[in-house]
């Protein structure tokens, strides 16, 4: 697997993306294409019922892997963002509010028990060196 390079960039695209998430905490939501990378700015979880909690599950599948000049040792190839967190009824989780990447390959996954309770934003930019 290549690692983009973010200096010599052919594009980057802002964009944004949400979801109302199942009652599948394994729910695939974003994978990360070849010869990009995903910069997250900013992950926001709404609960939409007026009466209930819900519980938000996020993560990333694919991140045991490493970046040029970097080595890493029994690296986690599952990392939670958030788990079985608690988003109280009619209020709003800040699950993310400063950048990390996704690299290529990198699946992002979620869910909740209760369907249809939580709306999950993602404010993000695509970073392609592809020629």
């Amino acid at each position: 697997m290549a690692n983009p390079n973010i200096v010599g960039v052919t594009s980057i695209h802002a964009g944004n993306a949400s979801w109302n998430l199942s009652a599948s905490v394994t729910t695939t939501l974003l994978t990360v294409s070849a010869d990009v990378i995903v910069k997250i700015n900013t992950i926001l979880c709404a609960n939409v019922d007026g009466t209930n909690a819900a519980l938000l599950d996020l993560y990333i599948d694919g991140v045991g892997t490493t970046v040029t000049g970097v080595t890493g040792t029994s690296l986690a190839t599952v990392i939670y963002l958030a788990k079985t967190v608690n988003v109280p009824a009619d209020d709003m989780l800040v699950v993310l509010d400063k950048p990390i990447y996704l690299m290529e390959n990198d699946i992002l996954k979620g869910g909740t028990v209760s369907t249809g309770d939580l709306d999950l934003f993602i404010s993000y930019e695509v970073i392609n060196d592809a020629p």
